[in-house]
C-alpha cells in the first residue's frame, strides 16, 4: 500500500531530517525590525538553495526582495496536466533572548526527552525540514514528483517588513499555483492532526506620552508634576474590561469560534498560567484566541528598574500590538485604536500614536478538492480525523497569494503545537510530529496527482 510505503520511507529519512535541522539552526538567522537585512540570512538562504538543488531542483535561485531579506524560489515541472503545488516556509527566526534561560545552546540542536531543542527548530525551519522530507520519500517511493512544484523559503517573515509580499504582487507568475501549502502553522494538541483555517490580522502601534522637559526630582516636584509614566498606564488601561477583554471602541467583541475547542485547562498548561491566576477574554478559550480581538501592550520603556532615580518621568513609551480575527478591517481597527488610546490621555499630556506594522486577517476556503484530499491523508498519516483551528498570528503573504490567485486553494499546516514554546526559551519540535506531518504531506500531494486518493 502507497500510503505504508510513504510511512517507511519517511522513517527511514528521519536521521536525515535530524542532520538537515542540525545545520539549519546553527545559522543564527534572526529576524527583527532592528536588523535589516537579516544577519547570516544570506547564509542561511544558501544552505536552503543547496537542500533543495540536492534534492533535485535544477531551476533553484535566490531573490533579493526590497527589504533586504532574500528569498529562495525553486521550480520542477510534472507531468503534463499535473497540478501545480506551491510549498511555503520560511528561515529566519526569532531573537534567542535571554540565553541564560535556555537550558541548552539555542544554536546547537539539542535532543533531550524525545525532542529536539533550539531556536527555529519547530518556527520554522523544523517546518521547511518537513517539505524536504515529504518530497525525498515521494521521490522514493514513485520514483520522481507526480506535481509540478514550486517551494519558496524566505528571510522576513518574522519582521513582518512584507518584502516576499511586495514580490509576490509584482511578479505574481512566479508564485502561481493551484495548491499553496503553507508551513507555518501546526496541530492544536501533539498527534492531533490539524489544518489552520482562519489567520488574525495584526496592527502595532509605537505610544509616547510627554508631560515635562526632562525628568524632575519626585521629593520636589512630585504631586503636582504630571508623571508621564502614570499617564501611560492611565492610557494603556483602556485596552480591557474588568474581565480582561479587549475593548477598542467599534471592533466587534463578540465573535463565536465553530472549529475545535481548547479546553481550558489545557490552555492553562500550555500557556504555563500560574495556579490561581485566571484566564481572561469572555466566551470560550477558543472565541478569545481566534474569533475575538486582542491589544496586547508588547513593550513599556522608561528607566530601567536597575538605574532607577528618585524622579518624576517626563516620557513614556509603549508598543501595543492588536490582532483580529477574519472579517475585521484590520486597517480601520488600528486606526481606531489610535484614537482610542490619544483620546485617553490624561490632564493634557501630550501624546502620539504611531502606526506601525499592518497585516491584514485572512479566512481559508474548506470546500474545494485540495482540502478534502487534505483531511483524507491527515487521518492515514495521523490515525485519526483532522480538525479544525484558527491561528493567533497573522502571517500577511497568505492574503497577498489569494488575491494574485485566488482560485488557488490554501493549506496552512505545520509542524508546531504547544509544547514547541515557539518565540520562547526552550523552542523545541518533536520528530514523531515531523514525522507524521512530512508522511501527511506526501500523500496530500500524491493525491493531487490526477485526483488520486492517498
Amino acid at each position: 500500500m502507497t500510503a505504508d510505503a510513504l510511512a517507511s520511507a519517511v522513517d527511514r529519512l528521519m536521521a536525515q531530517a535530524r542532520e538537515d535541522l542540525e545545520r539549519l539552526v546553527a545559522i543564527p538567522s534572526v529576524a527583527s525590525e532592528e536588523r535589516v537585512p537579516v544577519p547570516a540570512g544570506r547564509e542561511a538562504a544558501e544552505l536552503v538553495e543547496g537542500l533543495y538543488r540536492d534534492l533535485g531542483f535544477d531551476d533553484i535561485r535566490l531573490l533579493d526582495a526590497d527589504d533586504g531579506s532574500v528569498v529562495v524560489l525553486g521550480r520542477t515541472v510534472g507531468p503534463v496536466g499535473a497540478p501545480r503545488v506551491l510549498l511555503y516556509a520560511h528561515y529566519d527566526v526569532q531573537p534567542a533572548g535571554d540565553e541564560d534561560a535556555w537550558s541548552s545552546d539555542p544554536w546547537t540542536l539539542t535532543e533531550r526527552d524525545g525532542r529536539w531543542y533550539a531556536r527555529g527548530a519547530a518556527d520554522c525551519k523544523g517546518n521547511l525540514v518537513m517539505h524536504l522530507t515529504a518530497l525525498r520519500a515521494l521521490r522514493d517511493v514513485e520514483g520522481g514528483w507526480p506535481v509540478s512544484l514550486t517551494v519558496v523559503c524566505e528571510g522576513s517573515e518574522e519582521m513582518s517588513t512584507g518584502g516576499l509580499e511586495r514580490l509576490v504582487a509584482a511578479q505574481p507568475d512566479l508564485f502561481a499555483a493551484d495548491v499553496i501549502v503553507v508551513a507555518d502553522t501546526g496541530n492544536v494538541e501533539a498527534g492531533v492532526p490539524t489544518v489552520t483555517t482562519s489567520l488574525r490580522g495584526t496592527g502595532s502601534v509605537l505610544v509616547t506620552v510627554r508631560t515635562l522637559s526632562g525628568p524632575v526630582h519626585s521629593g520636589a516636584f512630585g504631586g503636582a508634576a504630571p508623571d508621564a509614566m502614570a499617564a501611560l498606564i492611565r492610557v494603556l488601561d483602556t485596552l480591557r474590561d474588568d474581565d480582561g477583554a479587549t475593548t477598542v471602541g467599534g471592533v466587534p467583541t463578540d465573535g463565536k469560534w465553530t472549529g475545535a475547542a481548547y479546553p481550558v485547562e489545557r490552555f492553562r498548561s500550555d500557556a504555563g498560567v500560574l495556579d490561581g491566576v485566571d484566564v481572561i477574554g469572555g466566551g470560550t478559550v477558543a472565541d478569545a484566541l481566534w474569533a475575538r480581538p486582542v491589544a496586547t501592550v508588547l513593550a513599556i520603556e522608561g528607566p530601567a528598574i536597575k538605574d532607577v532615580t528618585a524622579s518624576v518621568q517626563a516620557e513614556a513609551r509603549a508598543v501595543v500590538n492588536l490582532r483580529v480575527p477574519a472579517g475585521v478591517d484590520a486597517a480601520d481597527a488600528q486606526q481606531r485604536l489610535v484614537e482610542q488610546l490619544t483620546a485617553a490621555a490624561p490632564w493634557n499630556a501630550r501624546i502620539t500614536v504611531e502606526p506601525k506594522t499592518l497585516g491584514r486577517p485572512f479566512a481559508a476556503r474548506t470546500d474545494g478538492p485540495a482540502y478534502a484530499a487534505l483531511a483524507v491523508a491527515m487521518e492515514q498519516a495521523y490515525g485519526r480525523p483532522m480538525v479544525q483551528t484558527g491561528q493567533g498570528g497573522a502571517i500577511p503573504l497568505c492574503v497577498t497569494l489569494s488575491e494574485a490567485h485566488p482560485d488557488a486553494e490554501i493549506l496552512l499546516i505545520g509542524v508546531e503545537e504547544p509544547a514547541c514554546r515557539i518565540h520562547a526559551p526552550d523552542e523545541s519540535v518533536s520528530p514523531d510530529e515531523l514525522r507524521r506531518t512530512a508522511v501527511a504531506e506526501a500523500l496530500l500531494l500524491r493525491a493531487l496527482s490526477a485526483g488520486r486518493g492517498p
